[in-house]
């Protein structure tokens, strides 16, 4: 497989989102997030992701912290390996 073959167009995130990667399932809709910005944040799988997209650990995601609390997020987005595999590879995550 060639370099370019493999280069897909991303989701970012947004102003008020950053990177993750899931450290533990807590159970329920709860997991334990190492944010890109060096916080470790309790996450929430809301409703329309949680039986639609299997959120497991060492999965990098696209969290939002929450306004009112910043030690919590929503989870927003899931990478597959391949696409966290290309965020790494062109530096956006370590």
């Amino acid at each position: 497989m060639s370099e370019e073959s493999g280069r897909r167009n991303l989701r970012m995130p947004s102003n008020d989102e950053v990177f993750a990667v899931v450290t533990d399932h807590l159970g329920g809709n709860h997991v334990q997030l190492q944010c890109a910005d060096g916080v470790e944040r309790l996450g929430r799988i809301p409703g329309r992701m949680k039986y639609r997209t299997w959120i497991e650990e060492d999965d990098v995601v696209v969290a939002e912290p929450w306004d009112w609390q910043d030690e919590k997020a929503t989870i927003e987005w899931r990478y597959t390996s391949q696409d966290a595999t290309q965020l790494r590879r062109e530096g956006h995550i370590d």
